[in-house]
């Protein structure tokens, strides 16, 4: 009998055991399918948005206790893999957008460089009529725009510049990078360079061409229309040739410089297309692909001193050479090199003659005439300078020298003009 009451009371704890086991179970298992569901509706999606901007943190687990467990364990290799998963897609296809984008964009390049050689050599026709060679110069200028944002895009999306130049001097690369730009009129170029032979080697001249250009257009469009915005360009001790960018914006935010600096380090070769905003913003990404392929330096994180961005192209001496003036001379459009500071020497004052000591006659006589030597002192003028001062051009001969040309230009176009009229 009592037997019997054992095994029932040993029978009712084991049930009730088992009953609470199983409403662990069902609990543990509650709470693990509100963490599946959590996972599939929260954080996946928030990890998708994480891979494009990490401004979109990835929310944790509901149960912090279950962090490290078995299960919060499975839980974060779900996200890994998702992760891993999402991001080669994400590269296959954006790689083949921008192979699509690369080949379209070189083939309109291409037609644009024809359509730049039919526009040069109708220039070169004298006995066009003046209002057909003043539109001539205004297409010209429109298709250099339009061949700049095809390369700013091309290049971008992984090509090569698509131009090759011979070397070519420093100042004539930053006036030609300026003239591909709506507003040139509102940059002044500064040269600070002691000499005017400093150019780029060829291999370089288009990729720096093109970062100014796109380094310009930034400081153009970040600026009042009634402001200029100031290039200057000098040499360092070290040797190497800087370029600076001083517009008068309102500046860049700290998250819009630390993003921009991202770009333009030349650290970051594949940038996706979503990471470059919709319209996406392509010049800071085509100028980091070209600071990463030919070594020069790009950094935007300075103010300028009309509290605008100062950006600074750093050209190393590896990328510099010297042309020969003679054989190829500067244009006349280059801005002159600056003058040699102005190092006043002191004037040197004359030293009175020493006294000699007193020698009696006797001495003076017995003592033999032995030959004296005069020292000379050269008088130099307190105003005189060690360089040559640099006398400038009137502007007045050369106003008259220009009127000269254009009024025979006219002329002769006058009679091609009456011959042509009906």
């Amino acid at each position: 009998m009592r037997d019997a009451e054992g095994r029932a009371l040993t029978a009712a704890k084991e049930k009730k055991a088992a009953e609470i086991r199983a409403g662990e179970v069902e609990v543990h298992a509650a709470d693990f399918r509100d963490e599946v569901r959590h996972l599939v509706s929260a954080r996946l999606p928030a990890l998708a948005l994480n891979l494009i901007s990490s401004h979109h943190p990835v929310p944790g687990l509901l149960d912090q206790n279950l962090a490290g467990s078995d299960d919060g364990l499975l839980l974060d290799s779900v996200l890994e893999h998702v992760s891993v998963s999402l991001l080669k897609e994400r590269r296959r296809v954006d790689a083949a957008a921008r192979a699509a984008l690369r080949g379209t964009n070189q083939d309109a390049q291409a037609l644009s460089y024809r359509l730049q050689t039919e526009i040069d050599e109708l220039q070169h026709e004298f006995s066009a009529p003046q209002s057909l060679t003043s539109r001539l110069l205004q297409a010209d200028h429109l298709n250099e725009q339009l061949l700049r944002l095809l390369q700013k895009s091309a290049v971008a999306y992984g090509a090569w510049p698509g131009h090759v130049r011979k070397d070519t001097y420093v100042t004539e690369i930053i006036g030609g990078a300026s003239s591909r730009l709506r507003g040139f009129e509102r940059i002044q170029i500064i040269s600070r360079l002691r000499s005017s032979d400093i150019g780029v080697v060829g291999r370089a001249a288009e990729p720096i061409a093109m970062a100014c250009a796109e380094l310009m257009a930034n400081a153009l469009e970040h600026s009042r229309d009634d402001l200029m915005v100031e290039v200057s360009v000098l040499q360092t001790g070290n040797g190497n040739v800087c370029i600076t960018f001083d517009d008068s914006g309102t500046g860049m935010t700290a998250e819009a410089t630390v993003r921009g600096t991202r770009l333009l380090s030349g650290n970051q070769q594949e940038v996706m297309l979503t990471e470059l905003g919709d319209p996406p913003s392509q010049g800071f990404a085509a100028v980091g692909r070209l600071v990463a392929d030919y070594g020069f330096a790009v950094s935007i994180n300075h103010q300028s001193a009309y509290g605008g961005v100062r950006a600074v192209l750093s050209i190393p001496p590896n990328l510099l050479t010297s042309m020969n003036e003679e054989a190829k001379p500067p244009s006349a459009m280059a801005p002159l090199p600056a003058s040699a500071p102005q190092v006043r020497k002191r004037s040197v004052p004359a030293q009175p003659a020493a006294s000699e000591p007193s020698r009696s006659p006797a001495a003076a006589a017995a003592a033999p005439e032995l030959p004296q030597r005069n020292r000379r002192t050269v008088a130099v003028s307190a105003t005189e300078d060690v360089a040559p001062r640099y006398v400038p051009q009137d502007p007045r001969r050369a106003q008259d020298t220009w009127n000269d040309f254009q009024e025979g230009l006219a002329s002769g176009r006058a009679t091609t003009d009456s011959e042509e009229t009906p």
